[in-house]
């Protein structure tokens, strides 16, 4: 069950799921190099339980229980995007916080990918995952770095705030996908939170679709989808059109060419 801390990021992931359980392939294709960068960390050494935080759709699990016969559990609080990772692979998925979570097993690597950044209280919920560690355990997440250094996802913002004139300003500590952007922050969170040997290294990659795959992604993620969903149904076909060309830098012909920079995160529990 799902605490009530978080429960307005559990009431937000439930209700944008289904939009990414309609792109999951899509998203899995974009967000591959990332994915990869989880499965090699969890290759470097034996892994016997692998937690995957916010794990969405699964893709992230299903790679790492493939690549390493481990057995691995993905938590995340949406129920939608849950249902859709529970249609692929064997690995195991809970419903569940886990910020506040009690696992009832232990862990010797922790992964995410883009998965931490919505917790209501960061350092208690590192704090926790260091509970659900084993001894000599690892945690290695994925998050992203500034939006100037995104600006696809900057674009997203710019072409959906017309069309959200009452939306919040963004609190750059607060949760989001951008909470984990400076480096210094990050480490004191963990640092307090109890893990040692913090890493921090920053990761640049361009990430690719089919331009045909562009329009099914913004209507399905992000801000231009809950723009789309506050409007009436006759004007969304309109709205699409207008946005579409706030991405032509990004297109290439018949590709689509997203810069992504990163930072990949790595820790360990204390000797």
């Amino acid at each position: 069950m799902t605490a009530d801390v978080n429960s307005e990021q559990a009431a937000w992931w439930n209700a944008a799921g289904q939009g990414w359980a309609n792109v999951q392939d899509i998203v899995d294709m974009m967000l591959r190099p990332f994915q990869d960068l989880l499965v090699q960390t969890a290759l470097e050494r034996p892994r016997e339980r692998v937690l995957d935080v916010g794990c969405g759709t699964g893709g992230v699990t299903r790679a790492i229980t493939e690549a390493t016969g481990a057995a691995c559990v993905g938590v995340d609080i949406s129920e939608t995007m849950l249902a859709a990772a529970r249609e692929h692979g064997t690995a195991q998925y809970l419903l569940a916080d886990a910020q506040v979570h009690a696992f009832d097993t232990s862990f010797d690597l922790i992964v995410s990918r883009f998965g931490v950044m919505f917790f209501d209280d960061p350092t208690a919920a590192f704090r926790n995952l260091l509970r659900a560690a084993s001894p000599g355990g690892e945690l290695c997440f994925i998050t992203w770095r500034t939006p100037d250094e995104n600006p696809f996802m900057g674009a997203a913002t710019k072409a959906a705030a017309p069309l959200l004139p009452d939306a919040p300003a963004p609190d750059p500590d607060g949760p989001g996908p951008f909470a984990f952007a400076d480096p210094g922050r990050t480490r004191k969170i963990l640092e307090d939170a109890g893990w040692s040997g913090v890493d921090i290294r920053p990761v640049d990659e361009i990430r690719t679709m089919p331009e045909e795959l562009l329009v099914p992604y913004l209507s399905n993620l992000g801000p231009i989808s809950r723009a789309l969903k506050e409007a009436e149904e006759s004007e969304r076909p309109r709205i699409m059109s207008d946005v579409r060309g706030a991405f032509d830098g990004f297109v290439h012909g018949d590709e689509v060419r997203i810069p992504a920079a990163v930072w990949q995160v790595t820790a360990s529990t204390p000797l």
